[in-house]
Parts: C-alpha cells; structure tokens; sequence
C-alpha cells in the first residue's frame, strides 16, 4: 500500500503536470527578470525576453547559472524579494570558495518542508513514527529540512544534529527512533559503534532511513541495511534549490521522484551545455518553479545522472532521477583516465572492507600519484604483515580491473581515518591544476 503525503500532485497526469509546469514557469521568469538585475543582464546578453518563454519546451532559450554566477552576486545579487519578505538564510558549507547563501521568504519555507515531508510519507513515515534527524542543523540545509518535514507529517521529532554518537544510539532506544535521517557514512558510523557496543539493530527499532547530501553506492546501501536493520532510502537535494527534498526515493529504491511541482530538470550534455533526450546519462539541471525569494533558473548542478519516465510501481507518477553517478566537476582525472570515488566504493565494499577510505592524488616529475587509504576490521588488522600486503595487492587488482590503472593501496589501522559528521571527505588531490 503505496503512501503520499500529496497523492493529488504525486500522482498527477503527465498532462496536467505539464500545464502546472509550463504556468509556474511563464510566472516566474517575468518574476525573475522583473526582479533580479543580474540575471535579467544574462538574458538581455541572450537576446531573450520573458515573452520568448511560453512553456517548459521554450525553457533552453533561457541562459544557464552556476556556481561562479552565485559567487559574483554574493550575498544579494540573485535576490527576487525585498529583505523584508525574507525570513532565513541557509548555506553551503564553501568547500570551493566562497559560501553560498540563499534566501527563503515563509513560504518559500513551507513548500521546502512539503517536499521533505512527501519523502518520509514515502518511505512509511506517520504521525506515529519518532523521527530522530542527525542532520547537522544550522546553515546547513539537512537539519532544519527534515526536522520541518518531519514536524508537518506530525512525527516524534527528535532534532539531535550531528555527532555525540553515544548519546544518538541512547536516544535511539530510550525513545525508540523508527526513522533515522543523516549522512549514509554518519549512519555507517553509527551502525559500527552500535556493534562495538555489544548491540544487534533488534535493541533498536529503527525501521527506515533518509540518506543523502554526499555520494553513496548501492553496496553502501546493502551494508547500513544490514548494521542497522532498517531500509535505507536516498534523497536529494541542493542548498541553490532548497535543501532536501528536491527527490526522495520510494519502496521501490530504484531512483528518486523529482517534486517536479517545484523544480524542473534537464539533462544537458556537460561540454555543448545541449538538452540530451530523456534517459540520456548528463549533468542535472534545476529550474525552480515555485521559489519567491531565491529563484535560480536552470541552475548548473555538476552532478552526473540519468532521467526516467518509467512507471512506478509506487504509483507516483513523478519523474525519476539516477543516484548520482559522480560529478562534471569533481570526477578526477588520473593519468588521463576518469575516476569517481564511487567506483572504488564499490570495489571496497565487494572485497569486504568497510567504505571508510581517502584517495590522495598527487604530481610527481608530471606523472600523477594515485594512493587509496583503506581502514580494515580489527579483525584484517590481526593479520601478519605478509597477509596485508597481499591483500593490498589483491585490493590494487581488483581497482586496476575496474579503472583500467594502477593505484597504490595501503591497508590501515581501524579508525584511523577521520569520521565526518557531515560531509565525508573521501578525495585530496594535491595536483595543482587550475
């Protein structure tokens, strides 16, 4: 029994979500181009008007953001409303450059929290549920989205934030947490230490998890389900956009619906910046539909993914996107060969190691080092110095065959690389190439 949180919407027509659609966006390009100098001088540039815009079909006339653009028009620049009507702020967290800050007006703020709330509705979420958000709160988007979604579906909201992971398992079984919301390596790391502490998921209840704002693979997936005996849902989102919630996965867990009610996507060829045609693999690109005070027009987001129309057998008739599959802009490029972390997720976790490693890349003499860090289980770790090293062997062997080069690997001790509590850092590439 399929569960919607907004069935009207979920499961509208394609017909009619089309009508919503090309309205929404008729309205808020005049809004836009009325209201924000810097984006109206984008579109002079392009020689378009809000008249050349009569639907979603007319939408690749319109000129693209980044995030350079954000960067230029910090902090007011891409401002739709006047101050007053703006109630919060939230940011990126500037790990390239400077921050990003958007903007939200109340409203603005209950559709965000819509959003969020149609994704625990998805994944079995009620009023009868305890929803504990290790999110971080603050300017970043996780905590403050979730807790506001979780509040509106009428859950036990526990706004616990980041870290202090003795205290969130107590939490967990004092109160008996059904849903968990974090970072899919907070979840791992919190599965790890339930372990350590003597206890099996049957001491906890939890019965679903909202995983997102970093990278994860399906293997990931398998191994949190297991630590934490729940299942482990995806959901997307971007600070540009909102937040969480732009698309949340199903039961299904084979992609995630796009709230495109709110948000429009392409998929565009990342080098000619071409619309690709529906299933074709190319970057993400967002236009906010319904936003008042932080509107981006078909915004950049680097992030590498497929679109499909398939039916679901949830019943939501809203477009899905892939999991990301690595970005336009942070896929390395080593010894001329493409690599995404993910890639060596997955080999990780088929060998049996836990997805907690750190790629180095360097340049050494113009030839690129390529070294992984691998943390092992205290039990590898009770292994003789000859079994290691022919483990890492193996482990080099098994990454070779998937990307065609040679890293170097070396095994390390348990918990000797750095837990995030937000984002995993899971690349440092000293090259300089800029």
């Amino acid at each position: 029994m399929a569960n919607y949180w907004n069935k009207e919407i979920e499961c509208m027509s394609r017909e009619d979500m089309k009508k919503l659609q090309d309205e929404r966006l008729v309205a808020q390009v005049k809004h836009v181009y009325e209201n924000v100098p810097y984006y109206k001088n984008l579109m002079d540039k392009k020689g378009v008007t809000p008249d050349d815009i009569k639907s979603t079909d007319d939408l690749h006339k319109l000129p693209f953001l980044t995030k350079a653009d954000l960067r230029d028009a910090y902090p007011y620049g891409l401002l739709a409303k006047p101050l007053s009507d703006c109630v919060r702020i939230q940011s990126t967290s500037g790990t390239t450059g400077k921050r990003v800050v958007a903007f939200y007006t109340q409203n603005d703020i209950d559709l965000w929290e819509d959003c969020c709330a149609r994704a625990i509705v998805a994944v079995g979420g009620t009023n009868e549920d305890v929803c504990q958000v290790c999110y971080g709160y603050g300017l970043f988007t996780g905590g403050p989205g979730l807790n506001g979604g979780s509040h509106k579906v009428g859950c036990l909201t526990l706004p616990m934030s980041s870290g202090n992971t003795d205290r969130q398992i107590q939490f967990m079984r004092d109160l008996g947490s059904t849903i968990i919301c974090c970072t899919p390596s907070y979840a791992a790391y919190i599965g790890e230490t339930l372990k350590e502490m003597g206890l099996t998921p049957d001491d906890i209840k939890l019965k679903a998890g909202i995983f997102g704002a970093e990278p994860w693979t399906e293997e990931m997936r398998r191994e949190i389900e297991k630590l934490l005996g729940l299942k482990a849902y995806d959901i997307y989102g971007l600070t540009e956009t909102s937040g969480p919630g732009v698309a949340f996965e199903c039961e299904e867990q084979t992609g995630m619906h796009i709230n495109e009610d709110h948000f429009f996507a392409e998929i565009i060829d990342p080098e000619t910046g071409e619309v690709l045609p529906e299933g074709s693999k190319g970057e993400l690109v967002f236009t906010s539909l319904t936003k008042e005070a932080f509107p981006l027009l078909r915004y950049r987001t680097r992030d590498i993914c497929v679109l499909s129309r398939e039916k679901c057998s949830c019943g939501r008739t809203l477009i899905k996107m892939s999991k990301p599959m690595g970005r336009s802009d942070d896929m390395m490029i080593i010894r001329g060969v493409n690599v995404f972390p993910s890639q060596i997720e997955t080999v990780l976790i088929g060998q049996g190691y836990a997805p907690n490693y750190l790629i180095e890349v360097d340049r050494v003499n113009n030839v690129d080092t390529f070294d992984i860090n691998v943390e092992m289980s205290e039990e590898q770790f009770s292994d003789t110095v000859k079994e290691i090293q022919k483990k890492e062997s193996e482990l080099v062997e098994a990454i070779k065959t998937v990307l065609g080069i040679n890293p170097k690997v070396h095994l390390v001790q348990p918990k000797s690389i750095a837990r995030s509590e937000g984002k995993a850092v899971r690349v440092i590439d000293k090259r300089k190439l800029h």
